[in-house]
């Protein structure tokens, strides 16, 4: 297996709206990253994804750009991120971009000129459809964010495809010269020093040619996905980028690839494959749906061991992993695998924590995870600012099947907004984000859960992730050993090994609010604790865990 850095690093997103303000209008900003640097040095890790930054309307908040080489003026100025990147890489940390190239904004100058004629010289930018004979749209996929998949425009009296908003766009990657502008703007973005890029659902910017109804789902749409999703040209357009941009460069590289099957994976990461460096894979956090991904249900540590066990051992030695429990797209990992109840949100981020950065890939901590943020307790719609949670209740509830009572829990629990509240820094007014009036609320249980006080705390969730993120680069072992699962039918416990050479990890996580008894193997008699979230001496024979216990030993 090749070694190499960024299969070493820890990567730490920062969703800059919520991050941190520093001029008072209640929307974070990069000089308010740039102020965080320290803070960020100081917990160890080594790389920061920057969700977009770039010029947007903020349909789908920076994920609809309207210019890829210029930033949002909420965010700042060029000289402001020129600032960021060399204070950061003057700490020894590097910067990767979020590329947004599936779609752009319907405000982007090439969307502008195509929208205008049929033979405008940017009309095959983008992918546009005639009517059906009785003018519906020209088939029945559903977007991601509810309704069609298709707007109408009149101007030229045709349709356009959006997977997503209908301010979002889809590029027509057929086009060579629309891959041409995107290889040409990464580079702009390579030449000024960045060190990597993180791809927006990358894996749907090849479409089949053809474009036929998908099976109709609970949304009253068709599925767009078998059409979309790995499509034909995927690899070939990739491989194309790498060769024009990425190969040129030293970068860290992932795609989301929603639906990606562990196969897959290994054409868009395999070590040779010569594409990107890694991807994102959702089944770990999209198990657990009733209504699409809506559920108020917790999923089953069976399905959560079988499914992250998979992905350890089928890609061991021919593609890499990349490890998380929550982003900007999905709730926060404490409130969802773990218990925020006060008396066991501690203990239980630790052990999310301890157990997943002892596998093998790279880890990816969201901002505020380090110290155990919970989702958020919003009483009523109008504190919601995603563009997904408010269409889907419009589609359930609204317009749909359920009941309020029956959609609100699975929307406290599922919604994005629950990890884009602000970062809780201290205990002041609004946890020390802004001076202003925040864009979206606050958590108000900052006052307990904030940076200041963690930092103070030498048992704080924030120092156990310092700790682990130090084992990371002190044990090679923990970046390149082997995977294997113990105890795969228990309900309670993940319990797996990691082996390099001569040495070898326990690690051992129980998921439970009681007390549990486990025999400790007697290979371990003799074994050092290297990471532990309570007290653990005895480390032989049959033990009893107490609730959510996490524990490493190494022989």
């Amino acid at each position: 297996m090749k070694k190499t850095w960024w299969k070493e690093s820890v990567v730490y997103q920062i969703y800059p709206r919520s991050f941190q303000d520093s001029n008072g209008d209640g929307i974070g900003d990069l000089n308010g990253i740039t102020s965080r640097l320290d803070y960020l040095k100081y917990l160890g890790v080594d790389v920061l994804w920057l969700s977009p930054v770039y010029q947007s309307p903020n349909d789908d908040n920076g994920y609809d750009i309207s210019d890829y080489q210029d930033i949002m003026k909420e965010f700042g100025t060029m000289e402001d991120f020129d600032r960021l990147l060399a204070e950061a890489h003057s700490r020894g940390l590097k910067i990767i971009m979020d590329l947004v190239v599936n779609h752009t904004s319907d405000e982007h100058a090439w969307f502008m000129e195509s929208r205008k004629s049929k033979d405008n010289p940017y009309r095959d930018y983008y992918i546009w459809r005639d009517p059906k004979e009785d003018g519906s749209a020209p088939n029945n996929w559903g977007s991601c964010f509810g309704g069609s998949a298709w707007k109408y425009d009149e101007e030229t009296q045709m349709y356009f495809l959006h997977l997503f908003s209908p301010k979002q766009p889809d590029l027509n990657w057929r086009n060579p010269a629309v891959r041409q502008e995107v290889f040409t703007m990464m580079d702009w973005w390579c030449q000024k020093g960045i060190d990597g890029f993180r791809m927006d659902v990358i894996s749907l910017i090849s479409k089949t040619d053809e474009l036929p109804d998908g099976v109709v789902g609970g949304s009253g749409y068709g599925d767009f996905g078998p059409y979309c999703t790995h499509g034909p040209h995927v690899h070939e357009y990739l491989k194309e980028m790498n060769e024009k941009v990425l190969s040129r460069y030293d970068l860290i590289t992932v795609g989301e690839t929603a639906g990606v099957t562990v196969e897959e994976a290994k054409k868009y990461a395999g070590e040779d494959a010569h594409e990107l460096n890694m991807v994102f894979q959702f089944e770990h956090v999209e198990g657990d749906g009733k209504y699409r991904k809506w559920t108020d249900e917790k999923v089953s540590l069976k399905y959560l061991k079988e499914t992250m066990s998979r992905w350890q051992t089928s890609l061991y030695g021919q593609a890499w992993n990349s490890l998380f429990w929550d982003n900007h797209d999905q709730p926060r990992a404490v409130s969802r695998f773990g218990d925020d109840r006060p008396a066991f949100r501690e203990v239980s981020a630790k052990m999310l924590a301890t157990c997943l950065h002892m596998m093998q890939g790279t880890p990816y901590i969201y901002q505020g995870e380090e110290l155990g943020m919970t989702n958020y307790p919003f009483q009523s719609l109008d504190e919601f600012r995603d563009i997904e949670s408010l269409n889907a209740y419009r589609d359930w509830v609204e317009q749909g099947t359920l009941s309020h009572e029956v959609f609100w829990p699975c929307l406290l629990r599922k919604s994005r907004d629950n990890a884009r509240t602000p970062m809780q820094w201290d205990s002041s007014a609004n946890g020390g984000f802004t001076e202003g009036t925040p864009w979206i609320n606050v958590n108000p249980n900052c006052a307990v859960i904030n940076a200041e006080a963690e930092m103070s705390d030498p048992n704080s969730v924030f120092h156990y992730y310092r700790r682990l993120l130090a084992l990371r680069k002190q044990y090679e072992i923990i970046v390149y050993g082997k995977y294997e699962l113990l105890l795969p039918e228990d309900d309670s416990l993940f319990v797996y090994t990691r082996t390099l050479g001569d040495q070898k990890l326990l690690v051992v996580c129980s998921f439970a609010e009681d007390s549990l008894p486990f025999e400790i193997p007697s290979e371990f008699a003799d074994s050092q604790c290297l990471i532990s979230n309570y007290d653990r001496n005895d480390r032989t024979g049959e033990v009893i865990l107490k609730p959510y216990e996490a524990f490493v030993l190494k022989i």
